[in-house]
C-alpha cells in the first residue's frame, strides 16, 4: 500500500486504498485520507460507526456492520423461544454494541438477558474464570459471546476445568469459523453444537486453478511459495538452496504454518532439488482449500468494486473525445475524488448473479449461519445451515445438532411458559422473563399459552373447570328434582293432607259444639284457604314460565288475604258477642249477623283480588334469567316488573294481619272457658313474625334460594295458623270429648 503522492511506479499517486483489517485501522486510515478524497475500501473493518458518511465520507467495505450479526443473533433466540439468555463480551465497542442492539431487537418480545460479563485482553484468565463460574451458577442454558476467538479459547477452558458441558453457545462471526477452535479437543469437549453467524462464504471462479497452477518457476521471486514448496514435496525448486528470511515464515498464517513439517529448519540445509514434476494439482491442504473462502471473497468484491469504480471512471461516453476532455480520464490522471464519486454509484453482477452495490459505506448486509458438528476424529467441523440476507433468516433446522447431540432444540427460560388456564404475574424486582403462573378468576379464561391478562367471560357464559374457554352457563331454578325442593313440596303436600284431615273432623263433628261455636261456615272457609295457601307453594317449584310466574303471586295473595280475612271476622265476631251481652247492646249482633260475616270476607277478599288483576295486566312478573349471579348457573327467575304491585299485595296482606292481631289482642281476655280470641292472637304473632322476617331474607337470598325463602314464608305461617288455632279445637274434640259442651264452653 502506498501513500497519496507517493511514487509507487516513479511518478503515478494511489488514487485508492484496499485495506484496514480491522475498525480501529479503517478509523485511522479514513480520517487520514478523507481530507485528500480518497477512497478506503476495507474487506474486514466491521464497526458500525464507519457507517456515519459525515465522519468517513471516503470509506467503503464489503463486510456487513455487526449491527446486523447482532440482530441475527437476536432473531435466533426468538426464533427458538430462548428468553434467558447469558452474554460474554469484550470489553469494547465491539461487545458493548452487541449487547445493546440485541437488547433493542428482543425488546417486547420477551428475551432477558440473565447476566452480562466482560472479558479484558488484559486480564483474560481472570476475567474467563469469572465469566465461567457466572455461567456455571445462572441457569439460562444458552450463551451469547461476543469476542474475539483467543478470548473465547480461555473461556472454553476454564469452563472445561470446572465441568460446564452442557450449554448452547451462540457465536459472533470473530470466532465461529475458527480452526484453531474447531480443532481444540477442550473446546470441543464445552462447545458442542455451536451455533452462529460467519462471514458469508462464496467461491471465486478459476481461483482454486489458479492455486493448483501456482509453480515456483514461474514465480522465481515468491519467497512464500519456495518456502510453501519446500515444505510440501521436500526437495528445493532452485539450483540453489533456497534461503529462508525471518520475515517470509511471519508472513505465513497459523494455520498454513501447521502445514509445515517440525524440522524445517534441519531440513532446509539438506534438501535435494525437485525434479520439477511436482504439482499442486493432487495436493489438499488448507492452502488448496477454496470452500471457505469468507475474508477472501470480500477482498475479491473490494477489487471488483475498486475496478467497476476505474472502468466507469476511464469510459469515455463519447468515443471521439480526446483522452484529456472533461468527460473521459486518463489512467495517467486518474484523481481520488472522481474515483470517490463512481465508488458511490458503483453497480454490478458478481459471478454467484448477486447484484453488487454501496448504500452509503455498505453493502446489504448477507452472512452464514454456521454450526459446528462432531466428526469420527473426535474434533468439529463447520457445517452451513442457513444465511441472512438483510433482516431475513434462511434455516434449516433439521440440519443443527445441538448442544446435547440431538435434534432437541434446548430450552432457556427463567420460568416456563404460563399454560391455558393462567396468567403471568411478574415477580418483583426480577427481569420480565421470570414470573409466577397464576389461575385464572372464575368467570376468567386464557386459552393461549403465555397469556398476559385473563379474559372476563360474556354474561350469559361462565369459565370452565380448565379456565381454558367460556361455556354456556347452566340454568339453575328451584326444582322437584333436587333436595331442596323435595323438601318443600313434602311440607306442602302434609301441609294440605293434615288441613284436609282437620276439614274432614270438622265435618264429622259440625254439630259439637266445638265446630258451631263463632261460626263454624268460617271455620271451613278458613281451612279452606289454609289448604290453599299451603298447595299455592307448589306453584312456586319448577322452570318459571309466563303464566307460572303470573299465577304463583295470584294465588299466593288472594290465599292469604282469604285466610286473614277469615280470622279478622272471627275475631269481630268475638268482640261483638261479648258486646251485645251488655245492656242495650243487643242489636250489635244482629247487625254482624252469618250474611254479613260472609259478606265481609268477600268484600276483604275481592279487595286483594282487584289489586292482583291490576298488577298482573300491567306490569306481571316475567320469567328472566338472574346474570348478576357470579357462577356457572345462571339462574331463571320470575322477575317483578314493578315492584310497587308486589308490595301493594304484600302490604295489603300485612294490614289486615296487623288489624287483626290488634282486634284479637283487644278479645284475648274476655271471660269464657275457651276463647278464640286467645288463639287467633297467638297464630297472628308467629304470622306476622314470619313474614317481618322473611324481608330481608328475600331481599339479601342469591339465585333460586329467592323462591325457597318465599315457599318457607308461606308454609311457616300456614303451619303456624293451622296449629295455633285447630290444634286446641281437634284435642278437644278428640281426646276431650267431655269438654265439648256448651256448659263447658259457655262456663266462666
Amino acid at each position: 500500500m502506498g501513500c497519496p503522492g507517493s511514487n509507487v511506479t516513479g511518478d503515478h499517486p494511489v488514487p485508492l486504498i484496499i485495506g484496514a483489517a480491522s475498525s480501529v485501522t479503517g478509523q485511522i486510515l479514513s480520517r487520514i485520507l478523507g481530507p485528500l478524497s480518497v477512497p478506503l475500501i476495507s474487506y474486514l473493518s466491521s464497526c458500525p460507526c464507519l457507517s456515519d458518511r459525515r465522519q468517513f465520507p471516503n470509506f467503503f467495505r464489503t463486510i456487513p456492520s455487526d449491527i446486523y450479526q447482532a440482530r441475527a443473533i437476536a432473531q435466533l433466540a426468538i426464533r427458538f423461544n430462548w428468553t434467558w439468555i447469558g452474554a460474554v463480551v469484550a470489553n469494547n465497542n465491539y461487545g458493548h454494541m452487541a449487547v445493546k442492539v440485541f437488547q433493542e431487537e428482543t425488546q417486547g418480545k420477551g428475551v432477558c438477558l440473565a447476566f452480562v460479563e466482560t472479558l479484558q485482553r488484559q486480564n483474560i484468565v481472570s476475567d474467563a474464570r469469572r465469566a465461567a463460574l457466572t455461567i456455571q451458577a445462572s441457569t439460562a442454558r444458552v450463551i451469547l459471546i461476543f469476542s474475539w476467538y483467543t478470548d473465547v479459547r480461555e473461556l472454553f477452558l476454564q469452563l472445561a476445568e470446572i465441568n460446564v458441558t452442557d450449554r448452547q453457545f451462540l457465536a459472533s462471526e470473530a470466532w465461529s469459523t475458527s480452526g484453531n477452535l474447531l480443532q481444540n479437543l477442550v473446546a470441543s469437549k464445552v462447545a458442542r453444537g455451536v451455533l452462529g453467524v460467519a462471514i458469508r462464504s462464496s467461491p471465486i471462479p478459476g481461483f482454486e486453478n489458479y492455486l493448483r497452477s501456482l509453480h515456483p518457476i514461474h514465480h522465481p521471486n515468491d519467497e512464500f511459495l519456495k518456502e510453501f514448496w519446500e515444505a510440501e514435496f521436500g526437495c528445493s525448486p532452485g539450483v540453489t538452496p533456497l534461503s529462508y528470511s525471518s520475515s517470509s515464515l511471519k508472513s505465513i498464517t497459523s494455520t498454513q504454518r501447521s502445514a509445515f513439517p517440525a524440522n524445517i529448519s534441519h531440513q532446509k540445509a539438506s534438501l535435494p532439488p525437485c525434479s520439477g514434476s511436482e504439482s499442486l494439482k493432487g495436493v489438499w491442504n488448507h492452502f488448496t482449500d477454496t470452500s471457505q473462502l469468507r475474508v477472501t471473497y470480500n477482498v475479491y468484491l473490494a477489487v471488483y468494486a475498486a475496478a467497476h469504480a476505474l472502468h466507469s471512471l476511464l469510459s469515455c461516453p463519447n468515443k471521439d473525445s480526446p483522452p484529456g476532455s472533461s468527460t473521459c480520464s486518463s489512467p495517467k490522471h486518474i484523481k481520488p475524488i472522481e474515483l470517490l464519486q463512481h465508488l458511490n454509484n458503483v453497480n454490478f453482477t458478481t459471478s454467484q448473479g448477486e447484484i453488487f452495490y454501496f448504500q452509503g459505506a455498505d453493502i446489504p448486509a448477507k452472512y452464514d449461519l454456521v454450526n459446528w458438528q462432531n466428526t469420527a476424529e473426535g474434533s468439529q467441523k463447520l457445517v452451513l445451515i442457513g444465511r441472512v440476507d438483510g433482516f431475513d433468516l434462511h434455516l434449516n433446522e433439521s440440519a443443527i445438532q445441538w448442544s446435547t447431540g440431538s435434534k432437541q432444540v434446548p430450552v432457556s427460560v427463567c420460568s416456563e411458559s404460563c399454560p391455558p388456564g393462567t396468567r403471568k404475574a411478574n415477580r418483583k424486582g426480577e427481569p420480565l422473563c421470570c414470573f409466577d403462573c397464576i389461575p385464572c378468576a372464575e368467570g376468567e379464561i386464557s386459552n393461549k399459552t403465555g397469556s398476559l391478562h385473563c379474559e372476563r367471560c360474556p354474561s350469559e357464559f361462565w369459565s370452565n373447570v380448565e379456565q381454558t374457554a367460556c361455556v354456556p352457563r347452566h340454568l339453575d331454578f328451584l326444582s322437584f328434582n333436587e333436595t331442596l325442593g323435595i323438601t318443600l313440596t313434602t311440607a306442602a303436600v302434609c301441609g294440605a293432607t293434615v288441613t284436609t284431615a282437620v276439614f274432614v273432623v270438622f265435618i264429622c263433628y259440625r254439630q259439637t259444639p266445638m265446630v258451631r261455636a263463632n261460626n263454624s261456615e268460617l271455620s271451613f272457609l278458613l281451612l279452606l284457604s289454609l289448604k290453599l295457601c299451603f298447595l299455592c307453594s307448589l306453584v312456586f317449584i319448577g322452570r318459571p314460565s309466563v303464566w307460572s310466574c303470573r299465577f304463583q303471586q295470584a294465588a299466593f295473595g288472594i290465599s292469604f288475604v282469604l285466610c286473614v280475612s277469615c280470622l279478622k271476622v272471627k275475631t269481630i265476631v268475638v268482640l261483638a258477642a261479648f258486646r251485645s251481652a251488655r245492656p242495650g247492646a243487643e242489636a250489635l249482633i244482629r247487625w254482624f249477623g252469618p250474611g254479613q260475616q260472609r259478606g265481609s270476607v268477600c268484600l276483604l277478599t275481592c279487595i286483594q283480588v282487584i289489586i292482583c288483576a291490576i298488577w298482573l295486566s300491567l306490569s306481571p312478573p316475567v320469567p328472566r334469567r338472574d346474570l348478576g349471579f357470579q357462577g356457572s348457573k345462571v339462574t331463571l327467575e320470575c322477575a317483578m316488573a314493578s315492584v310497587v304491585g308486589f308490595s301493594l299485595v304484600l302490604g295489603y296482606i300485612g294490614l289486615l294481619a296487623c288489624t287483626c292481631l290488634l282486634l284479637a289482642f283487644l278479645a284475648r281476655k274476655l271471660p269464657d272457658n275457651f276463647n278464640e280470641a286467645k288463639l287467633i292472637t297467638f297464630s297472628m304473632l308467629i304470622f306476622c313474625a314470619v313474614w317481618v322476617a322473611f324481608v330481608p331474607a328475600y331481599v339479601s337470598s342469591p339465585g333460586k334460594y329467592v323462591v325457597a325463602v318465599e315457599i318457607f314464608a308461606i308454609l311457616a305461617s300456614s303451619y303456624g295458623l293451622l296449629i295455633c288455632i285447630f290444634a286446641p279445637k281437634c284435642f278437644i274434640i278428640l281426646l276431650r270429648p267431655e269438654k265439648n259442651t256448651k256448659k263447658h264452653l259457655m262456663a266462666r
